[in-house]
């Protein structure tokens, strides 16, 4: 059986090649093909020789995600659903603001974290991601689009710090200079409080953004909408993000507003207590609704006001617009073909299809 060369890092790709008899920089030149210039098969890469391609090509194969299905919300806000080799489906988004240009993918099949708030919690979990289905995921979006991400968020479907060995593989593949070249300091990694996987992330030499939903300022009302806080203390990931804010890059705590659970008055001081002495940056999320969910956006005034009580604080708050809240793009939002009947605003069609078939 042919093994897929897109699973290897750049220095496996060079182990391999130098098994085979050629000089490593040939790996280099493989691993540019596939992640630069986007072939589908050894036979395109014309700086190899002929015999080469089609020894690679005995052994090895590149297949990658298939997109299945592609939502617009007009030309801001693009949802991509991939079919896994296995059968499987995910969801990843493209947002396009400015000229920021950013890809959210995601890091797992389904979410076993079942935070009450989330549609992709409504999948259950079925497995982790592999590191270049991670990657492929922004290969094969810019391709798509014909453009390059300015920005990468590890906030799409799934816990990344609950697949921290395949994520951090996936990075190396972004940020390679020879690979999908995206600037680490671009590129942000978000967690619902994994505390091994922060302090893991800490502790590596990687040096990428990190951002924490936090999105309760008291425990237990953290531990009964979001069960991963049950075993990942407050305390202990309060910690760590001071410590990643002083030794790597600030904190990104993310608040989503739910009405009438953690949108008044009182919570914005609770947090703002919570995170006193943390550089740290806020960002406040109106919840994105969903059709599989209870749970209701505050009011525009409630935000307001709290925004307003958060700004007494050191910390820069933000109060951050999703994209794609119509086609189910949003923050919390990803959740598969499940709800797909629900989409009514955007405009859905196949990949592939011609422009009649489109209308």
């Amino acid at each position: 059986m042919r093994e897929n060369f897109k699973r290897y890092s750049l220095s496996e790709a060079k182990e391999i090649v130098a098994g085979l008899g050629l000089d490593a920089y040939r790996g280099e030149q493989i691993f540019k093909w596939i992640w630069q210039k986007n072939v589908q098969s050894f036979s395109a890469m014309t700086n190899i020789s002929k015999d080469m391609r089609e020894r690679l090509e005995r052994d090895y194969h590149m297949n990658g995600l298939q997109i299945a299905r592609v939502v617009n919300e007009g030309k801001n806000a693009q949802k991509y659903l991939f079919l896994l080799e296995d059968g499987n489906n995910i969801e990843s988004v493209f947002m396009r603001e400015g000229r920021r240009k950013t890809i959210c993918v995601s890091s797992q099949v389904g979410c076993p974290l079942g935070c009450r708030f989330c549609a992709t919690a409504l999948l259950g979990f079925k497995r982790n991601l592999l590191a270049y289905e991670i990657a492929d995921q922004i290969r094969s979006i810019q391709e798509t689009v014909g453009e390059k991400c300015t920005n990468v968020v590890f906030m799409g479907m799934g816990e990344p710090f609950l697949n921290t060995s395949e994520v951090f593989r996936a990075l190396d593949i972004l940020s390679s200079p020879i690979g999908l070249a995206v600037s680490r300091r671009h590129t942000t990694v978000s967690t619902a409080g994994v505390i091994e996987g922060m302090d893991r992330l800490l502790k590596s030499s990687l040096r990428v953004k990190l951002a924490i939903s936090l999105n309760f300022a008291d425990e237990e009302q953290r531990k009964e909408f979001m069960p991963v806080a049950r075993h990942n203390p407050l305390h202990d990931l309060l910690r760590i993000a001071k410590a990643y804010s002083r030794e790597k890059e600030m904190v990104t705590f993310e608040y989503v507003m739910i009405r009438n659970v953690n949108d008044r008055n009182h919570d914005a001081r609770n947090l703002v207590r919570l995170l006193k002495g943390i550089p740290s940056k806020i960002n406040l999320i109106p919840l994105n609704e969903h059709p599989g969910l209870r749970f209701n956006r505050p009011d525009e005034r409630a935000v307001e006001i709290f925004h307003e009580e958060l700004l007494k604080s050191k910390h820069t708050v933000v109060i951050r617009k999703s994209h794609g809240q119509k086609i189910l793009a949003g923050c919390g939002q990803l959740a598969g073909t499940i709800y797909e009947q629900d989409i009514v605003h955007g405009k859905m069609y196949d990949v592939g299809k011609n422009d009649e078939e489109k209308k």
